[in-house]
């Protein structure tokens, strides 16, 4: 969308390209001239300082900070030297004046070229003139200096706005002190040129680098991204294909069985009815898994978590399963963080499995203990007594258990009672509220 204004002429390409460069360079050379922006030292993982001695590295980053004040020092004690300035006083206070744009390049880099040119009119002004007015050889030293750095601290735009005042400024110098010649005009131009061609191009190949290194880290963490997912999905298909296969198969039997035998009792058909709806919500958890497994993206349904306050459907159900289990709540009930229900839950659901699996027949005790700080949950079994076969296991849940405690910061322990059972203790802490704390 274009804006118009009533009355007023549009601006032709030629105004606005004007317009744009004096905004550019009022932005780089006007606008936070004298901000303070202080020298960084260099990294100490940096390249060049990694190949030097552990004991000197923490010193070798102030490198650049070094090479400014030697500079500058080189200027004080040659600054004022050149056409006119002879007496030692002179030769001082003009090399203090010459260095001090040179160590406010430290701080105030554009400040620092701003000063500068400042220096050279006041030393052109008292210099009666020479084979490099209005510079003297020292400052003409001193003013590439400033440039230099000022440049490695901007960058190639600065750089170039920095050339073409430096330019005017020499010949402005010369026009408006009337001295009749500008001998050092043509080199400071020819050499500044020079300078900052060659800092420009440094900084630009640095940039340059430094966008293509970014951009490979990335690709490599997008193409690592993308490895996982095809894992994932890899993975994903495999238990789809495998576990929600055999679970459907059971799902259907168990709901077909009831049919294929005469008059079959109530308990059998109360036991086929619960073995279709453990494998239909097998299946819809193992599809929010899949869900969860095949996309980064994916996002949870809105079917709320078991907590704890869930117990007694997981107990009747294992009940049903034929497992004699029993429940003691000890302690003060009250609402935990959903990380921590969720957690106790899928333990005492992980626990009891086990227990039928490798000990089946045996009997089981849950105990949810409310404390202060946190909830204890312990849940322990017999040995087994039945005639059917132990399942053999992977040892997969007992790991997954100790996750999920680690992950909220709790304990574990997990092992063989004296009666030859199988015991699994957990302590996961619970911070108070602000609100209880208050109270």
């Amino acid at each position: 969308m274009t804006e118009t204004t009533t009355g007023a002429a549009p601006r032709t390409p030629e105004i606005r390209l004007a317009s744009g460069f004096l905004q550019s360079l009022r932005r780089d050379l006007f606008t936070d001239a004298l901000a303070y922006r202080p020298l960084m030292p260099l990294r100490v993982d940096s390249p060049l300082i990694r190949r030097l001695p552990q004991r000197i590295r923490r010193e070798a980053a102030f490198a650049p900070h070094a090479v400014v004040i030697v500079v500058a020092l080189f200027v004080v004690f040659n600054g004022g030297r050149g056409d006119g300035f002879e007496s030692p006083l002179r030769i001082l206070v003009f090399g203090l004046m010459a260095a001090t744009p040179v160590v406010m390049t430290l701080v105030r880099p554009v400040g620092a070229f701003w000063a500068e040119l400042a220096v050279i009119a006041v030393l052109a002004s008292l210099n009666g003139g020479g084979t490099l007015w209005p510079w003297s050889p020292g400052s003409f030293f001193a003013h590439l200096a400033v440039l230099t750095i000022v440049a490695i601290r901007t960058g190639p735009r600065v750089a170039g706005w920095m050339w073409a005042v430096n330019t005017g400024a020499g010949v402005a110098l010369s026009v408006l002190l009337g001295r009749g010649h500008s001998v050092g005009t043509m080199p400071m131009v020819f050499l500044s040129a020079l300078i900052l061609l060659a800092v420009s191009v440094r900084h630009i190949r640095t940039t340059a680098a430094q966008e293509v290194s970014a951009q490979q880290e990335v690709t490599a963490v997008e193409r690592d991204r993308r490895t996982l997912l095809e894992e994932r999905t890899t993975i994903a298909r495999e238990l789809h294909d495998v576990v929600a296969h055999h679970m459907s198969v059971v799902a259907i039997q168990a709901e077909a069985a009831p049919y294929r035998v005469e008059n079959p009792p109530p308990e059998l058909e109360a036991a086929f009815v619960t073995i279709r709806e453990n494998a239909v919500a097998a299946l819809t958890e193992l599809r929010r898994v899949l869900g969860v497994v095949r996309s980064a993206d994916y996002e949870a349904p809105d079917a709320p978590q078991p907590t704890l306050a869930s117990l007694d459907g997981l107990l009747g159900n294992v009940r049903e399963a034929g497992m004699t289990v029993e429940k003691t709540v000890t302690g003060s009930v009250r609402e935990l963080p959903q990380g921590v229900e969720l957690s106790a839950y899928r333990i005492v659901q992980e626990a009891l499995s086990n227990t039928l699996r490798h000990a089946p027949g045996a009997a089981a005790e849950v105990e949810v203990s409310y404390v202060l700080g946190g909830v204890g949950v312990r849940i322990v079994n017999g040995a087994g007594t039945g005639h059917v076969r132990p399942s053999p296991g992977a040892g997969h849940g007992i790991t997954g258990m100790r996750e999920r405690v680690a992950m909220l910061e709790g304990e574990m322990t997990a092992g063989s009672t004296a009666d030859g059972g199988y015991e699994v203790a957990v302590f996961i802490p619970v911070r108070n509220r602000p609100a209880e704390d208050a109270a």
